[in-house]
């Protein structure tokens, strides 16, 4: 008889382990508290507009790629992938506005427009950044990050020091390059996505050359396509989802766990994999099994939360693309506002998601989809009032930059922020991102994939190995599923 495997959490992580481990020959299933597997990435609709909940750019599709791989499968047998260009658009003071190309030369030769000299030194900076993406795909990010031996590799050893792990991200991008809105360019994945651009490590300009060469794209049909591919997979791999099926309890006994309960019934297994908040995970154990203490979450430094807007419009709006970024206030201000003195921020940059511009049937004929975030410090309090207040102060922006009236043609207007978070998903202090990208915080230094008092619980998420984003939990899964398999071989 297969060994049973029980997966917490439905989301990238968890439908990645569950492949994996129904592919070598494990009895799987995953618990789902929500009414649809996803996680972050789920959708909803209303008034004839699909919304997505969670992630909107797709970045690393070499990851995707290799995850179906793994399976004997392309991702093209489950969608086709559109690659946008502009890849994004970034809005600067004085409705100075910038499109990002998504063509390597096209790019060089904007940011030479930008800033003499800076297209050579742009070329000497993705070359560096390329090699840091792929010594980080070959040697580092694959790591379950348990022990720095992990990392005794000769490619990562001659590398060391090219690869700016001490280094400070900020003064690194300066360098390189002195404009403004190139050091805008380069700071925003680290500040919506990890931590202050001052207090993360340079070994993360990886990411401009995933974001910037490699190219954003977009799933045919939208992101809960992905998600939608990976349960099918599932499915056929054998694997059963049960939705709106909440854990309440890991048990244990002595130093194993041995199945969950669930609506007061208990189910055995021979190993979990936690994939839901990490933090959440270890509440539903014993204080005595859990790896971290409540001290230890409250010291973490955590990446943003969000304000989330989803807005319906009914009319086309001209001026936006798919991505807009509105740094039209100051960057290093919100940053503080989010990582130095967390606060509600006063002039708060923002993002902008209209998937209906690359996907017209998201939204009804004429209208418009259109997707507002706002990056803010993870434990705010949050309240109707406020979220009223940020709604008024973006749309005011977003109407003064583009020349023309949105709100009174805003038919459908739903928010979603800390609160929701937490409801949702049990995020620890309602963060959106998982950790911030410190130096303190990554690798071997985020928390532990294993349980140290548990052998057979294994942990998965955007808070522990590889980190916050699709492809990193893509990762983690895999990470997981290895783990279960040499404890249970």
């Amino acid at each position: 008889m297969s060994k049973k495997v029980a997966i917490i959490g439905g989301g990238f992580s968890g439908l990645s382990a569950a492949c994996y481990l129904a592919k070598d020959g494990y009895d799987v299933t995953i618990f789902e508290k929500n009414e649809t597997i996803g996680g972050r990435n789920r959708k909803f609709t209303e008034n004839g507009f699909t919304f997505e909940m969670g992630p909107s750019w797709y970045w690393m599709p070499d990851v995707f790629d290799r995850f179906f791989d793994d399976f004997g499968k392309k991702r093209e047998d489950y969608y086709s992938l559109t690659k946008l260009n502009p890849s994004f658009s970034i809005v600067f003071k004085d409705k100075e506005k910038i499109n990002i190309p998504s063509e390597k030369e096209e790019l060089i030769n904007l940011i030479e427009t930008l800033e003499k000299g800076a297209g050579k030194r742009f070329e000497e900076f993705m070359e560096d950044a390329k090699f840091k993406y792929d010594t980080s795909m070959n040697n580092l990010i694959y790591k379950p990050g348990k022990s720095i031996f992990e990392f005794v590799h000769m490619d990562v050893i001659k590398g060391l020091f090219k690869l700016n792990l001490f280094s400070n991200f900020k003064k690194f991008v300066r360098k390189y390059f002195s404009d403004p809105r190139i050091t805008a360019l380069m700071d925003f994945p680290v500040l919506f996505l990890g931590s202050a651009p001052e207090n993360t490590p340079a070994l993360y300009s990886l990411m401009n050359y995933a974001g910037l060469l490699l190219g954003t794209w977009y799933p045919d049909k939208g992101m809960y396509r992905i998600i939608e591919s990976m349960e099918a997979l599932a499915i056929e791999l054998g694997v059963k989802i049960r939705t709106n099926t909440e854990v309440s309890r890991i048990n244990t006994e002595n130093k194993n766990v041995t199945g969950l309960l669930v609506d007061k019934e208990v189910f055995h297994f021979d190993a979990i994999v936690a994939s839901g908040d990490y933090h959440h995970m270890e509440t539903l154990l014993p204080v005595t099994f859990r790896n971290y203490s409540e001290k230890y979450w409250d010291t973490r430094t955590m990446a943003p939360s969000s304000l989330i807007f989803f807005l319906g419009i009914d009319k086309k709006i001209q001026g936006l693309d798919h991505h807009t970024l509105f740094f039209d206030e100051s960057l290093d201000e919100h940053s503080k506002e989010i990582y130095t003195s967390p606060q509600w921020p006063n002039k708060p940059l923002f993002y902008v998601c209209t998937p209906s511009k690359t996907d017209p049937k998201l939204a009804p004929d004429g209208n418009e989809n259109v997707f507002i975030l706002i990056p803010i410090a993870s434990g705010l309090n949050d309240t109707e009032d406020l979220r009223t207040h940020y709604f008024n102060l973006v749309m005011h922006r977003l109407e003064q930059h583009l020349n023309e009236d949105i709100v009174k043609h805003v038919i459908y207007n739903k928010s979603y922020c800390i609160n929701d978070f937490i409801s949702d998903y049990h995020s620890y202090k309602g963060n959106a991102y998982g950790l911030a990208n410190t130096l303190k915080q990554t690798a071997i230094l985020k928390p532990k994939i294993n349980n140290k008092k548990l052998k057979n619980l294994v942990y998965a998420g955007q808070l522990t190995v590889p980190g916050p984003g699709m492809p990193p939990a893509l990762i983690s899964g895999k990470l997981a599923a290895k783990e279960v398999n040499t404890i249970l071989g």
